[in-house]
Parts: C-alpha cells; structure tokens; sequence
C-alpha cells in the first residue's frame, strides 16, 4: 500500500517543469515566404538578365545584374501628350504633360484602397462582420493615435489623417508586389519625387487653408507678422518679427521635407531590394521584404502624423501669446524656462 508524498517531499523533489513550447511559425507565413522563394526563382529563370546596352549579349555578373537592378529617378511614361520633349530619364523632378507609370499605379491604388474601404464598411451592422470589424478596429486605432499624438484640437481632422495614412501606406506597398517594377507601365508612386511633391502640396494646402478659415486672414498672418508686440517697445516688435518671419520660412520648408524625406526611404528601399534580389535570387530578399514592408509603414505613419500636427499647428491661435513672444525668446536664449518664473 503507497502513500501519499507528504508536503515536504513534494518541495524537496518538485516535479518536472512541463517542457516549453517554442515559437513556431504559422502556416501562412510559411506558404508566404514559399511563394516569394518561388517567384524570384521562376523570374530568375523566366526572364534572363541581358545587357542593357546590347540586349544581345550575355549579362555578366554581378557589374550587369547590378546596373539592371538600378532604377533611375525619371517615371517612365505611358501616355505622352508632347512628345518632342521627353525628359532625361536622371531628371529627378520633371514636368511634362503625360501620364506617368507612377500617377498610373497610383491611381489603381486609389480605385483599390477607396473600393475596398466602400466594401468593408458598407451595411454596417449591430453585431459587425469580420470585414466591418477590421475596417472600425484599423479607424479606431489610428483615431485613438492621431489625438494621443496631437492632442484633442486634431478629432475633426482624424479623417484626413487615416485618408493620408492608408494611401501613403499602399503606395508604399505596391512596390514590393513582384509586376510593380518589372514592367514599365507599374512603378511604386511614393518612388517618383513628383509624386511625394504633389502630395506634400495637398497637405501643405490643407494646412494653410484651416489656417485661414480657423482663424481669419489677420489672425492666421498675424502669426507671422506679430506688429501687435510694438505696443510692448521697438526692441520687442523687432524680436516677435524676426521670430514670425522664421516661423514664416519653415512654413515653406514643410512641403519639401514631407516629400523628400517620403522619396527618398521608398527610392532608396526599391533599389537597395532591386540589387540584393538581382544578387542572390532568393532567401536574402525574404529577410530584405520584411524590412520594406515596416519601413514603409514607418513613412507612411510620419507623413501622416506630421500633416496632422502641421493642421494643428496652423489652427493653433496666439491671441493669447500677445506681449510675450519677445519674453519667451529671450528666456530661451538665457536657459531659462518661463514657466518656472513667480508669479506678479
């Protein structure tokens, strides 16, 4: 007859640890990385490379396979409407009345991203659908980022900031699916810098024009032409003046940095991924598409995030600022922060 163990044999023998079970990888990441594996195999073999000066010959590797990969910044074209002028195709900022691979693709992804948001969130329900609950859980989310971000002054513009985060993000994406920059009527648009230019554009008119209407014509320049703090004495006016005319200027900065921080990730990306793919076929890309595919959610999010806070910025009044710019200026220039001065 056995006995039962006793508590002091249970602590001085505890039993084996059930053995831990290891992070696996899913299924359908497994199918996902088998078809990347497949494709850059089957386009390895499927399409030689071949000399881009002489399509007759032989490409040798890597000098040839490396100048293939090498994509340069000009879109191709695809509809020209003045062709006795064609740009050089190391232009990198061109205008020439025709329809771009880049404005092409750009405009399928907006067909694609308008229809399948229009498919997910019609005849929304009580109790949702898978569709319907991706579509509120994506919206929620980026809606609760944008006003942890940029404070609740930013919830009528939430719309905006979701409507720039998606488009910029499937730009962005569209690159990495294997026809978009294999033929030459498919080209990542946030690739092309007329591309990020104009979109820069529209925010930065956005931006200003909720500057204006929040604010008025004199409350909105008034930012930037402070002539109220003369009252406060000539040295007073002249620092507030100086300090607007700089806020001024990088007013004008903001469309270049939002465009050209945008192009150049994506431009850098494709390229980079071009040439290691060219060069090792497979395996490394896989690794390689991971990375692309978070960086160019990280651009996406801080081209948006930023459009959003500019918006912010631009509606934000300084009436209530009068008579202390030129003190805040000179505090910074001291080290001190005017926040922690007694009261009068």
């Amino acid at each position: 007859m056995t006995s039962e163990p006793t508590a002091t044999d249970v602590t001085a023998n505890p039993p084996d640890p059930e053995p831990r079970r290891g992070r696996r990888v899913s299924i359908p990441w497994l199918a996902l990385i088998g078809i990347v594996l497949v494709l850059d195999i089957v386009a390895f073999v499927a399409f030689p490379q071949t000399s881009r000066e002489n399509p007759g010959e032989a490409c040798a590797f890597p000098a040839c396979f490396i100048t293939n990969a090498l994509e340069f910044p000009a879109a191709g074209t695809v509809i020209d409407f003045d062709p006795d002028h064609k740009p050089a195709a190391t232009d990198l900022v061109t205008v020439h009345p025709s329809i771009s691979n880049t404005i092409l693709t750009m405009w399928i992804v907006m067909a694609l991203v308008l229809l399948g948001a229009i498919a997910m969130a019609s005849n929304p329900r009580l109790i949702p659908r898978r569709a319907q609950n991706v579509f509120e859980t994506v919206y929620e989310f980026l809606r609760d980022f944008g006003i942890g971000i940029a404070g609740p002054a930013a919830a009528p513009y939430i719309p905006i900031f979701v409507s720039a985060f998606l488009l910029v993000l499937f730009d962005n994406w569209v690159g990495l699916i294997p026809p978009v920059g294999k033929l030459e009527f498919l080209r990542a648009p946030s690739s092309d810098v007329n591309i990020t230019i104009g979109m820069a554009l529209i925010s930065f008119l956005i931006f200003q024009f909720e500057g204006f209407r929040r604010l008025g014509v004199g409350g909105y320049l008034g930012k930037f032409f402070p002539f109220y703090e003369f009252r406060n004495g000539i040295g007073a006016g002249v620092i507030a003046l100086f300090v607007g005319l700089i806020e001024l200027m990088l007013e004008f900065v903001k469309p270049v940095t939002l465009s050209m921080r945008l192009f150049g990730n994506i431009y850098g990306g494709e390229v980079a991924l071009g040439v290691i793919t060219t060069l090792t076929v497979f395996l490394v890309p896989v690794g390689l598409i991971g990375l692309e595919l978070m960086l160019n959610a990280i651009q996406a999010l801080i081209f948006s995030v930023l459009t959003l806070i500019f918006i912010v910025l631009a509606i934000e009044s300084h009436h209530e600022e009068e008579g202390h710019v030129a003190e805040d200026v000179v505090h910074e220039m001291k080290g001190d922060d005017p926040r922690l001065q007694p009261a009068a």
